[in-house]
This record gives structure tokens, sequence and C-alpha cells, in this order.
């Protein structure tokens, strides 16, 4: 796990870098360098040449003086104080983009293989891209919309804003996505299913690199199991570790939810070394914050961890933060299987090309082989909780939908009078 890849530091030389900072002095120096090529170019005065940039520019270089004066400074992190210490760049955020670059890409390849223009691609791209965050997120949001407006309007725009820092929804990807791109293509008047050949074999390139950001985030974990080869252990500041300790499993203990009745105690844990046994009734437990004056101010506050404490029969223990253990407990590696499983489902998809199959097919079988792997993959998983009063995820439950969408799909290809489309083996590049 690697949730910050870098820490851009809030300030350097004790000028800001974001803000009315270095940032803004280098987009002014920008804008000064733009007029001047303007100028030469056009062979203009330099108040000419400004005017003229500015009038075919000006709403672009507008835009990134806001961003850089009241946004980044914004979505800075903060030490325990509130102070700001930096900007992370967010290891998530940079398998995102190079998962949409990689599937852009190979979809424009692909596209040249079937005789299609593969500036089509590139530029549906930003409509795919735009749509599929945006339903990504509001996936998430909606699923998980205790966590985002429990506080300030303002607090409550910039927690669903944070999306480079992980809640996306694959699933949310795919509709937001497909909506956009199907949109593009009714405009435009090119076939969906053609295109729907090329595209869906590149979506799980993209799912490739973002669940590998899944395991740099610490999110979309799998259950609890013995160390191997298939078991991670992450470290403090990730969610399953606090899970963990919520649970009370990484102490040492479990216990009834309903009863608060202590039910299992394992040797030599810290629960044990406490003096807590099977019988106890547990009280309370939840995080230590008075370890927290300690911690440096230059350490962005998600970093700083905490103590923990626990009363069990009106007894409180403690624990500081060196006294926790250095690791969550072994979980099964959800993010590395999924990862995978959608690299072999982009690989086969693509093989599948090179057969003559009715135009469609690719499409159908790519959401149909995929709602299977989902369907599967959520049994490993242990982060999302029953719907509809079933043991079924809401994920599981779009399985469903979108596998009998599917077969429908490919029945329909199956019985309708349309000729096979062209391998790609046959077509020239």
């Amino acid at each position: 796990m690697r949730r910050t890849l870098l820490l851009i530091p809030h300030e350097i030389a004790s000028l800001p870098v974001f803000g009315f900072g270095w940032l803004l002095i280098g987009l002014l120096i920008g804008l000064g360098v733009r007029i001047l090529v303007a100028k030469k170019r056009q062979e203009l005065s330099f108040g000419q040449a400004a005017k003229s940039v500015i009038a075919g520019e000006g709403m672009m270089w507008a835009i990134a003086a806001a961003v850089i004066m009241f946004v980044l400074p914004w979505v800075e992190l903060k030490n325990v104080d509130g102070d700001p210490v930096g900007l992370a760049i967010r290891g998530y955020g940079m398998m995102l983009l190079a998962g949409v670059g990689s599937a852009v890409y190979l979809a424009a390849f692909r596209a040249k293989r079937r005789g299609i223009d593969p500036d089509l691609i590139y530029a549906m791209a930003p409509w795919a891209f735009i749509g599929g965050i945006a339903g990504a997120r509001l996936f998430y949001v909606v699923q998980y919309r205790d966590q985002f407006f429990s506080g300030s309007i303002v607090e409550s725009i910039g927690n669903v804003l944070r999306f480079t820092e992980g809640g996306l929804v694959v699933y949310g990807s795919f509709i937001g996505g497909g909506l956009a791109v199907a949109y593009y293509l009714y405009r435009h008047r090119l076939p969906v299913l053609t295109f729907g050949d090329v595209i869906v074999p590149c979506m799980f390139l993209g799912v490739f690199f973002g669940r590998m950001g899944c395991l740099m985030n610490g999110c979309c974990y799998g259950g609890r199991c013995e160390a191997g080869p298939m078991a991670v252990q992450f470290p403090p500041e990730a969610k399953v570790y606090g899970d963990q300790i919520a649970s009370g499993e990484l102490l040492g203990f479990k216990y009834d939810a309903e009863t608060r009745m202590i039910v299992e105690v394992r040797p030599d844990s810290l629960a044990d070394q406490a003096g807590i046994s099977v019988g106890s009734r547990l009280d309370e437990l939840g995080p230590d914050y008075s370890t927290l004056d300690q911690a440096p101010r230059n350490l962005p506050v998600e970093d700083v961890q905490s103590g923990v404490y626990v009363t069990v029969d009106g007894r409180r223990t403690r624990w500081t933060p060196s006294q926790l253990p250095a690791r969550a407990l072994p979980v099964r590696a959800a993010q590395i299987i999924s990862s995978g499983s959608s690299l072999v489902l982009c690989l086969a998809l693509s093989a599948l090309s090179f057969f003559r199959l009715r135009t469609g097919s690719v499409m159908f079988i790519g959401f149909a082989a995929y709602a299977i792997l989902r369907f599967v993959l959520e049994w490993v998983r242990v982060d999302e909780a029953g719907q509809f009063g079933t043991s079924l995820s809401i994920s599981q439950w779009v399985s469903v939908f979108v596998m009998a969408g599917s077969v429908a799909g490919l029945l329909w290809l199956y019985y309708s009078k349309e000729r096979p489309a062209i391998p790609d083996a046959e077509v020239a590049v």
C-alpha cells in the first residue's frame, strides 16, 4: 500500500505553493511567454498580442488561475492543528490515469484494425472519462451517503469531490461512461454494436490498473484469512486496520454485537495481556486522541495514528500507537484477484475479435463475463453489506441484472439476420 506517492509542500522559501504563491507566479510567467510567442508570430505589438491571447484563450487562463487560487488550497491536507501541509499526489489517482490512458490507446488501436478512424475514439474519450468518473462517484456516494453528508454543505461537497483518494465503483463507471458514449454515438449516427465490440475489451484494461490503485489505496479488501501468497497485511492508515480495531479482532478479542459480551480472546494478544477474558462485557471501544499533540506538524493528520482505549467491566485500558500492531491481520488480496482477472478478460475478449462473430457479441460476452467475475469476487470481499433483505451486495444485484441483459442481448443477436462481423485477422491495419 502506498496511498500518497508525493506530497507537494505547502510552502517553499516561506512562500505558499498554492493560492497566491509560486504556482500562480508560474502561471503568470506562462501567460507572458504565450503573449510573447503570439507577438512574434503575428508581428503585433505587445498590447495587441495580449488582447489577442486574452480574447481567444482568456477563459482557459482564468479557470487555471481560479483553480490555483481557490481550489488547490481547499484540497490541501491539514495537520493535527488544522494548518495546511501540502497537496497529495495519490497512487489511486495515478493508477486511474494510467487505466484511462491505456484503455483509450488500446481502443484506438482496435478501431484502426476494424477500419474505423482512431480519431473517433479520441473524440469520444473525454465523454467516456467524464461520464465514467461521474457515474462511478455517484454510485459510491449514494451507496455510502452517510459518510458524505454528515457535516456542512461545503464539507459535504469537498468529500464528494475527493474521488482521487478512492471511492469509485466500477459498475457506476460502466453505467455513466456507457450512457455518455451512447449519447455521443447517437449524436454522430455511429453504430453502437460495432463500437461496443471495439471498446468493451479495453474497459477491462482500465479496471486492471484501477484495482491496482485500490491496492495502493488500501480499499476494496477481502475477508480475513491466514498468511499466505494471496494474503496482504495493511498498515494503520488503511481502512481495514481501523475496521479490525473496531471489531476488536486486531486487539485479540471478539464480542457479540448485541450483548456486547466477549466471546473469544486470542492467547498472548493485547487483550489477553490486559486481562480481558471471555464472559466479560465490553462497555466502550474507541480511538484515544491524547497522543495527537505529540504528532509532527509537517505530517498530514490522516497519517497520524491514534491510540486505542477499551472499557471492559468498568475497567479502562489504553494502548498507545507504538503498542498497537504495525500491520492489520491478513486479508485476502481481493484487489490483486480482481486486477488479474480483469487483465485476463481483456486479453480473452481481444482474442475473440479474431473469430467470425456477430457484431455486438464481444460486447455482450464481455458484460456477461464481468458480471460472473464480480458476483464471485463479492464473496471474497467483505466491505459491502447485503441489500434488500438478502446476503447479496449491491454489486451482486447489479451483476444479476447485467447478466440477464447480456444473455438477452446475445439471444437477440443470435436470432437476428445480421451478418457476422469481419474478424480482426482479416482486416488490414
